[in-house]
């Protein structure tokens, strides 16, 4: 059995190759990943996902203020030291607010 040893051309790129490509690259620090779009979505968004998008946009708004203001961010963050589920603050803060919308 033959040893192939196969190199890029490239070291690091990201996006896609063409626009009529549906493979993607994108680069996370040390890891460069390579994906495909099986499906790529043809349809509108319903109602409903524009409603949803909308209600997250407003819960990340409100995220950003609240860490903006000392005071609500001295109590989110006791808050996210006594729980486990969530591995950042913002991403607490985020789900709170999210919450609060609901």
């Amino acid at each position: 059995m033959s040893n192939i040893k196969l190199e890029a051309p490239f070291t690091a790129f990201r996006g896609k190759i063409c626009k009529h490509s549906k493979i993607i690259f994108a680069q996370r620090g040390d890891t460069q990943y390579t994906s495909q779009i099986c499906n790529p979505r043809t349809k509108p968004f319903s109602e409903a996902e524009v409603a949803r998008q909308t209600k997250f946009k407003q819960a990340v708004s409100n995220a950003n203020a609240a860490l903006a203001d000392s005071t609500q961010k001295a109590a989110y963050e006791t808050a996210f030291k006594a729980q486990n589920k969530y591995k950042t603050l913002r991403g607490f803060v985020i789900a709170k607010e999210y919450e609060k919308l609901a």
